[in-house]
């Protein structure tokens, strides 16, 4: 899934446990889903700063 697609359904799992209408086991999957989808989403985001900062330093280097 793309990035975007997992932050959407972390949102969503989000909103449905702030609702207090899930029932206990409901929640801890959630929880458990949203945990993952967290890792996910991290390490994603740690790929994608490591992309901009090679692009930024190969700008660097060609401006020099």
């Amino acid at each position: 899934m793309k990035f975007e697609d997992n932050l959407r359904e972390l949102e969503t799992l989000v909103q449905k446990m702030e609702s207090g209408e899930l029932k206990l086991d409901d929640m801890i999957s959630s929880f458990e889903k949203g945990r993952s989808l967290v890792e996910v989403c991290t390490k994603d985001l740690e790929s994608i700063r490591l992309k901009i900062e090679k692009v930024t330093k190969s700008g660097e280097t060609e401006e020099l």
